[in-house]
């Protein structure tokens, strides 16, 4: 029988019961003391008096968790759902915080210090341009983050924080494993007075478990700083590469009998880019502070498809400029913080279809200008108001070439659509946050809103085929209501939230017609919770539950699941430090089942859960690391993704690794 929200949230609250420490009232979920956050007020702070629940993946995280990619570190997270296609790279992998599906990268923010990931069109995050070395720590910050960051934060913000070189240091490591894996990453920084210099290089290479699924992935980042009296000024650059198979979905009868398989054995897909981010920090009095980055960032992306003789070419440009103020007014005892800001962004896709690479038959442009500002108010000892607001700008302006063939009135290239859209949407937050003693409770109170993303504005008339613009999609908007509790007391720290987010006009998918549709309303209400403990001195614990129910709570499938996400999904990780007889980890996932892809109708079955297991431990000898990992060690064949085609009425599925075994040595020199 499967849980209802009420009996969800009844065992939740049972679990917060018994939680009663008390301590400190940081939020950190890994360590005991403070965990400076910056995704929560955009600058670097404690996040006790944010009201939402946040999650911290410290370094010390990283290093026990059996991840071979960025998304794999997220696993563990409540109310986190991971869905990789192919590989142990992750290079196509999706993130959905809180319940989105299909649409989860347009409906979850992925940042990288404080500057979003997620592009314009439907191109997913990539992933290559962090490694995993590179990373201090991931904040994760559940249903808010439309103040401060604007559009696609409904399910809430990740935002990946990379280490800052603190010292001179030298540091590599090389890795082989399963079905030809191998890798190596090299880190150097140095320190001279005010002045820093880091370097990062990343390359990995694998023939693949499934057929034509062999892929390869180069980076490399460069930072460099300047420290003054009154702040900092640097500049970030990265460079990325990668590539891979795409040897496609299998449909049933593969998929159970020979899941290795390849259904496109020809089929793959490349990509490079490079990310340039100068900015600067710098304290303009004792009560006002000033951050402001600009960022250039350029991707080439080529996809081939083999079997209709065909070539995508996308070629994708970002600028951006994000200069906020701080205000600490000195009024008393009392803290008072204002958070005012501009996100300027704009952005150009150009792709073409066909397989002359000269002709681009496709242009999207897209300009964002948003203002914002946040006020976070002690109201006493125990009590912190938070009240944000921001207004929100975009113009998007799409064309499209079309193909006219012989049995028309020519042969060709025509023109296909025109169009411009401009939309505005407004969001606001309320919060109140109680602390004591190691205690706190929040309530919240805020909306949400996504503007169509570039390529959503595209369609075509099932009728003739010709391109049609999709200028009267409607932006997405709702409102969130949540409440949560945490208690933290030396090692151990428990939170708890419990949430209801109410959409109108969401965007997504209609299969029946082929087109990008504002749905009927929709509606998900969840619980997390999450808990971090010693069991013993030496022996580490952290247990997370979620329960989403998300559905369509309005029209002819009222009361129908979203597709792809899964009501109930639990993890637990086990670490034993052992000091000279090393670091061991155990990390278990379980997913409940799903909708198929697109089953809005709910009619098409189950796509069955899972359960993983990795395992970890890693050697220390001196300077050196040796670091064994196996994933998906029970061997589970299951699939992340699955969904139904009409076409071949049959249901395809992108089966997930088979396990995988990895070796790692690493040596450091300070």
């Amino acid at each position: 029988m499967k849980p209802s929200f009420r009996t969800a949230a009844l065992a939740a609250g049972l679990l917060a019961a018994v939680a009663s420490w008390a301590g400190d009232d940081c939020v950190s979920p890994a360590s005991t003391h403070c965990t400076v956050l910056i995704s929560a007020t955009r600058f670097a702070d404690a996040g006790a008096d944010i009201p939402a629940n946040i999650s911290v993946i410290t370094h010390e995280d990283i290093l026990n968790t059996p991840a071979t990619s960025v998304p794999d570190l997220l696993k563990a997270i409540a109310g986190v759902e991971v869905r990789p296609l192919y590989g142990a790279m992750g290079i196509d992998a999706t993130v959905d915080l809180r319940g989105f599906g299909d649409t989860a990268v347009d409906n979850t923010l992925v940042l990288l210090d404080g500057q979003r990931l997620n592009p314009i069109d439907s191109g997913n995050i990539s992933w290559s341009t962090i490694t995993l070395s590179s990373i201090q720590r991931i904040e994760i910050i559940r249903g808010t983050g439309a103040v401060l960051y604007g559009d696609r934060a409904g399910g809430g913000v990740i935002n990946i924080v990379t280490d800052r070189a603190h010292s001179d240091s030298v540091s590599a490591q090389v890795t082989g494993g399963s079905y030809g894996y191998r890798s190596a990453d090299a880190q150097a920084s140095g320190v001279a007075k005010s002045d820093t210099l880091q370097a990062v290089a990343h390359v990995a290479d694998a023939d693949g478990w499934r057929r034509n699924s062999g892929s390869d992935q180069q980076s490399a980042s460069l930072r460099a700083g300047h420290g003054f009296a009154a702040g900092e000024v640097f500049s970030d650059l990265s460079v990325y590469k990668d590539s891979n198979g795409l040897p496609g979905a299998l449909l049933t009868a593969d998929y159970l009998s020979d899941p290795r398989n390849a259904r496109t054995p020809s089929d793959s897909q490349h990509r490079e880019g490079y990310r340039l981010r100068p900015g600067a920090s710098i304290a303009l009095s004792r009560s006002l502070s000033l951050d402001a980055e600009v960022s250039l960032e350029h991707e080439n992306y080529e996809s081939r498809n083999v079997s209709f003789a065909s070539v995508f070419d996308r070629h994708r440009t970002m600028i951006a400029a994000t200069p906020r103020l701080r205000w600490q007014p000195p009024l008393g005892v009392r803290r008072n913080e204002v958070v005012a800001g501009i996100d300027y962004y704009r952005g150009q896709v150009d792709a073409s279809l066909i397989s002359d690479p000269s002709v681009i038959p496709q242009l999207a442009r897209q300009a964002s200008v948003a203002v914002y500002a946040q006020d976070l108010a002690e109201l006493s000892e125990h009590w912190v108001l938070s009240l944000g607001v921001r207004e929100q700008q975009v113009s998007q302006h799409v064309r499209q070439s079309a193909y006219v063939g012989a049995a028309g009135a020519g042969t060709g290239l025509v023109s296909g659509l025109d169009g411009a859209a401009a939309r505005s949407r407004a969001a606001f937050d309320a919060g109140l946050v109680y602390r004591a003693d190691g205690w706190r409770a929040f309530g919240k109170f805020a909306s949400v809103y996504r503007f169509a993303n570039t390529d959503e504005l595209f369609g075509f008339d099932p009728f003739t085929g010709n391109p049609v613009f999709a200028g009267d999609l409607r932006p997405q908007h709702g409102r969130i209501v949540e409440l949560g509790t945490g208690f933290t007391h030396g090692p151990t720290s428990a939170r708890l939230s419990v949430f209801q987010l109410e959409l109108n006009d969401e965007i997504d998918f209609d299969g029946n017609s082929y087109a990008n549709v504002n749905l009927a309303p929709t509606q998900r209400r969840g619980i997390e919770a999450e808990l971090d403990t010693a069991i013993f001195s030496r022996l580490r614990l952290h247990a997370a539950y979620a329960f989403i129910d998300a559905s369509l709570h309005d029209g002819p499938d009222a009361g129908k699941q979203i597709p792809l996400v899964a009501r109930n999904k639990a993890a637990l990780q086990l670490v034993a430090g052992l000091d000279r007889l090393g670091t061991y980890s155990v990390d278990l996932t379980a997913v409940g089942e799903r909708r198929y892809s697109g089953d809005f109708a709910n009619s098409l079955g189950t796509l069955a859960g899972y359960l993983t297991l990795d395992l970890q431990a890693r050697w220390a000898f001196a300077r050196w690391t040796l670091q064994a990992r196996v994933i998906n060690a029970l061997d589970r064949r299951y699939a992340p993704f699955a969904g139904y085609s009409t076409f071949l009425a049959d249901h395809y599925f992108y089966p997930a690794d088979a396990r995988s075994l990895f070796l790692s040595l690493g040596y450091e020199l300070r």
